[in-house]
């Protein structure tokens, strides 16, 4: 099985609370070792083998994302240990990759918002079918990476590590982002959570992205 076949059937079997068991046999097994290199550098074999940064990056993203989402304890603290390692590496990787996504789907944005100001001056209509296929591009432009890095910012932000938070507001301070704009990217998501889940766990994922964003 090839490496991003592997990273994908590994990130769907993490996802949701029923990924939970998934999540913390993979730390008991030290995927930690595995998957932190892969997050901190997108092999070159990959490229060549026609796999798209994007891709690569999605299943790695997701894969911390669903962790930090479900793992507690002991496992827990292995994680969020992970990103203090070498004078919080992990957490500058992070960012860098925050700020190569927010621009993709900034672009985006920009062109999108172009278009449907033409539609309008000629006169056609907005239905939900023209803004499905606006959002796809958003996401095809990298909208859910930038879901997933907001996402990880956000919790390791809430883990009551001060490091970590301090590091994260460090680094959005330097490079001119904004805690305003993560919050948007957040609700966004919080949104879009649901597509074949109950209302339940709808309900109660939306208000628990709610509060992590109340401190951060």
């Amino acid at each position: 099985m090839s490496r991003t076949s592997a990273l994908k059937v590994l990130d769907h079997g993490m996802i949701g609370p029923e990924g939970s068991d998934n999540c913390h046999k993979f730390v008991d097994i030290l995927g930690l070792r595995t998957i932190f290199p892969l997050f901190m550098k997108t092999p070159k074999r990959m490229r060549k083998a026609g796999v798209a940064d994007k891709e690569h990056e999605e299943h790695v993203c997701s894969i911390i994302a669903s962790m930090l989402r479900n793992l507690k304890s002991q496992q827990r603290s292995r994680l969020l240990s992970k990103f203090t390692e070498n004078d919080c590496e992990k957490v500058d990787r992070l960012m860098e990759l925050h700020f190569k996504y927010l621009e993709a789907v900034q672009q985006a944005d920009k062109r999108i918002e172009g278009e449907k100001h033409d539609m309008v001056r000629r006169g056609e209509i907005l239905d939900d079918t023209v803004e499905d296929e606006f959002y796809l591009r958003r996401l095809d432009a990298g909208l859910f990476v930038l879901q997933l890095l907001c996402y990880i910012m956000v919790e390791i932000s809430n883990s009551g590590i001060s490091q970590l938070q301090q590091r994260v507001q460090q680094i959005l301070n330097l490079r001119g982002g904004s805690v305003k704009v993560v919050r948007h990217v957040m609700r966004e998501y919080a949104e879009s959570i649901g597509d074949g889940k109950t209302e339940e766990f709808k309900e109660s994922e939306q208000k628990r992205i709610m509060d992590l964003l109340e401190n951060f």
